[in-house]
């Protein structure tokens, strides 16, 4: 593991002083609800491959969407699949992170509000990732954050990889503007492993280490992330852990064993 995957809790996922305050609503899952043969055992049986996801996990990240749009139908077949309590994280489309990099999208961005709308009650949270290259331009940002904000008033999340998002400023500016800013491991800078921005929503991306995508998480590491999902806050209402080292399947693994551990010390 790197160092940074085998730092202390406090150090990669810290948020101040929580004090003995109420534990947050807590989603657990996976970029995705395949299921792979080796923790087929673990999930109900019958129906489609989302409905026996939820039998065990109660929030999923849909990564498609950031390639292609999904239809307004698709979106209400997926929330009634699965059950009230459950959630979906979506990831908003490349055509506006990547590709206009957040310039003169208004059209595109209403478009896909118009798609999401149909999960209802179902959409936890927006996630939005922003390309290594794309630096915090406030003539830019701010104006794209500010229409999302009229059109959109529930949680957002923002995966920003360049270095100028995580200055002590713009993180304030995200926070003003009601956006959290993703806790990410493997960690590009060191505060990109600290959530920050918007203190109500806490999302954390897990995308496996040394190796992206591929490796797991020894039990250590589960550990230690399973402690701080369950550490009180007086400001955060929700956080969400999603593994997305799903190439080799380890997400499942990853997340089933942080979803156990937190089984378990709610029956302690």
């Amino acid at each position: 593991m790197s160092p940074a995957a085998t730092a202390s809790p406090r150090k990669r996922f810290d948020t101040g002083g929580a004090g003995d305050r109420t534990v947050p609503r807590v989603y657990v899952g996976c970029a995705g609800w395949s299921i792979p043969s080796a923790h087929a055992a673990a999930f109900g049986a019958g129906g489609s491959r989302l409905e026996r996801y939820a039998t065990v996990f109660n929030g999923v990240e849909i990564n498609s969407s950031f390639h292609r749009p999904h239809r307004p139908a698709t979106y209400r077949r997926w929330a009634a699949s699965v059950p009230e309590s459950f959630r979906f994280a979506v990831k908003m489309p490349r055509t506006i992170s990547h590709l206009a990099k957040l310039k003169d999208c208004r059209a595109l961005l209403e478009t896909f509000l118009h798609e999401v709308g149909s999960l209802e009650d179902r959409l936890g949270c927006l996630l939005l990732q922003l390309p290594p290259s794309l630096a915090w331009e406030p003539s830019i940002a701010l104006p794209f954050l500010e229409l999302l904000r009229r059109l959109h008033a529930g949680p957002v999340a923002c995966e920003p990889r360049h270095a100028s998002w995580f200055r002590h400023a713009t993180s304030r500016a995200l926070r003003e503007l009601g956006i959290a800013r993703v806790a990410a491991d493997p960690a590009r800078f060191p505060r990109a492993a600290v959530p920050a921005g918007d203190h109500a929503l806490q999302y954390l991306r897990l995308h496996g280490s040394p190796r992206m995508y591929y490796d797991a998480y020894p039990d250590a590491v589960l550990e230690r992330i399973q402690r701080w999902l369950q550490r009180p806050s007086q400001q955060t209402t929700q956080r969400w852990c999603i593994f997305d080292n799903t190439a080799l399947g380890h997400a499942t693994g990853n997340a089933l064993t942080v979803q156990d551990g937190l089984r378990s010390a709610r029956q302690d």
